[in-house]
Order: structure tokens, then sequence, then C-alpha cells
């Protein structure tokens, strides 16, 4: 995934979101200051190397250059960022730093926004559908092994355990004389045809846009997604005037899960919310952060915080001059 929040009370995202469902560490939350807390860039994963060497044939700091010279030019674009922005409640920055991490260490994206309006218009009327072996994912989901999920009130945490429920139940398994490949359900049900799996200005999948769909709707009044009509799901993640909702969402929502979860706030950190954009699986992470804080406050050991990957370490470092954009 995955722009960041300033407005909304907390006590509202909680019912729309389902964080009720999960107490927080304790009743103070923690304020994480900016900065990094590694003094060097954490290892890059052997999957952004290959790209970055084999694929894209650039180094990560002339990725890094092209990126930012596009957001500088494009005075459009950034004006769109903070708009959509104010609406999710983040600081912008949040935002430049998701699409500037993907941009550095994944995808070699385009140097102009035209080119994905372009390709978002391609997709309108393709006939898609998200399935594997016959199975539509929608029909996948109502497996009995997907029941748990049914008891979160939000749809992004329903992904975020249906995700789960895949890595442990299925992926690379035999499940019901059938047999399922030993891949993400990104990679699975979420790539009908098309190379890669994530998309657009901010390299978002199909499942990250239809995890944050009705939120954005609620927020912006875009149309709902729906899982049988992937063509219009596609669309969404492509055209770039869209996308950057699902993105603020996301961001959002991550605020949200982290605070009243973990009992960290971390919007002053735009590292941290570009590490859980890369990474997903937010509530999940979330989760284990507190059940690891738990532990450590019974051993009378001091709390650890929330760190930075090797995406969320360029952020922060390069933060000064990612705000300049703005």
């Amino acid at each position: 995934m995955h722009e960041l929040i300033k407005s909304i009370s907390i006590s509202l995202i909680a019912v729309f979101v389902g964080l009720a469902l999960a107490p927080v560490v304790s009743a103070e939350v923690i304020e994480v200051p900016p900065g990094n807390r590694n003094g060097d860039r954490p290892n890059t994963p052997g999957l952004s190397k290959l790209w970055t060497t084999f694929i894209s044939r650039k180094p990560y700091e002339a990725k890094y250059r092209r990126v930012y010279g596009m957001l500088q030019r494009d005075k459009a674009l950034i004006g769109k960022i903070k708009k959509v922005s104010s609406i999710y409640g983040i600081d912008p920055i949040h935002m430049v730093g998701a699409i500037v991490g993907e941009h550095t260490f994944n995808v070699d994206g385009y140097d102009n926004l035209q080119r994905y309006y372009v390709k978002a218009a391609k997709y309108v009327n393709l006939d898609m559908s998200f399935s594997y072996k016959g199975e539509t994912a929608d029909q996948f989901f109502k497996r009995p092994q997907f029941e748990p999920c049914s008891k979160y009130k939000s749809s992004y945490e329903a992904w975020d355990c249906r995700s789960v429920i895949w890595q442990t139940k299925f992926q690379g398994k035999r499940v019901g004389g059938k047999s399922f490949t030993n891949q993400r359900i990104q990679l699975v049900f979420f790539k009908p045809g098309i190379a890669g799996f994530t998309f657009g200005l901010d390299q978002m999948s199909p499942v990250a846009v239809l995890m944050v769909n009705e939120y954005v709707h609620q927020k912006s009044g875009l149309p709902l997604l729906d899982i049988n009509r992937a063509n219009e799901v596609y669309n969404a993640v492509m055209d770039p005037d869209k996308t950057i909702h699902y993105m603020a969402a996301h961001i959002r929502i991550s605020i949200d899960l982290y605070r009243n979860i973990a009992g960290f706030d971390i919007s002053g950190n735009p590292g941290l919310t570009a590490t859980l954009y890369n990474l997903g699986d937010v509530a999940t992470r979330a989760r284990q952060l507190r059940a690891e804080n738990e532990k450590r406050k019974q051993r009378g050991q001091p709390i650890a915080y929330p760190e930075e990957n090797f995406y969320g370490w360029l952020v922060n470092d390069r933060a000064d001059q990612l705000r300049g954009l703005l």
C-alpha cells in the first residue's frame, strides 16, 4: 500500500472502521516524533533490488530525482493532493512520501500525469474478472474459512482478515480437492492477465482499493466499487484523480489503527505511514505491536516503538525537501 489526517472525530472513525473491537495498549496514546529511529537505512528487500537492477536499470537516487521532478513540475497534482488530504484530514506530506517511496523503490513510474489518465481510460470497457481456476473472488470469500472476517464492521479490517486467512489456510495448500498457488492473494485472484499487481500514480493493487472502497465513498462521494466489476476497479486504480482518494484513505485509517489498537500517534511521522503503505496488513501489525508491548510491560521492559523500513527511512530522511514541494 500506503497522506494523512487531521480532523475527523476519533469516535466517528472508530464507529466506521470498527476499531472499537480492539483495545489500546493503555489509556495514554504515545506520540511518535518525526524522524528515523534507525541511524542507517534498513536493508532493501530483494524484490526492490531486482526491479531496480534488472528492470528499471536506474539507481535509487536517479529514480528519486525523477519522481521528485514530476511532483515539482506538476503544480496541479500538488494542488489535488492538498485538497484530497484535507478531505481525509491528513497532512499532505504523507501522500507525497508514499508516492515518492513507491516510485523510488518499486516501479519506475511515468514522468508526467497525462500518461496515467490515458492508461486509466483503457480499462473502462475491458472484459475482466477477479477469479482463479473458475472461481470468482466473490465466491471464494464466501467459503466457511472466511467466516471469522464477518465480525469486522469495516471493509478494511475484513480484507486484512481475509489476507491472513489466505496466507494461513490456502496459500500453497490443497483445500477441498483444489490446489492453491504459493503466492500472495493479490497475485492469484486480482491480477487478471496484467503484468504486475500494483498500478497507477500511487501503485495500488485492486485489493487496496476495495479495502477502503466504502470509506472513500462516504468521504468523497466517489461511486461504490463492486468486486464483480473488475474493469471499474482498475479504472479507479489508474485514474490519478480517483486513486489519490484511496491513498489518502489508507493513510488515514493506518493512523487511526495505530492510535486505537497499538496506542501510538504516528500522524507526525511520514516515514512510518509510508512504511505501512508499503507493507500493508496494518491492523495485524498494530495488534502484533500491542501484544509485544503488553509482554514487555509484564517483564518491566521499555516498550517498543513502531519503526520505519527502508522505504519509510528515505521519506523521513528527505522530509524537509519533500515538504518543500507543498
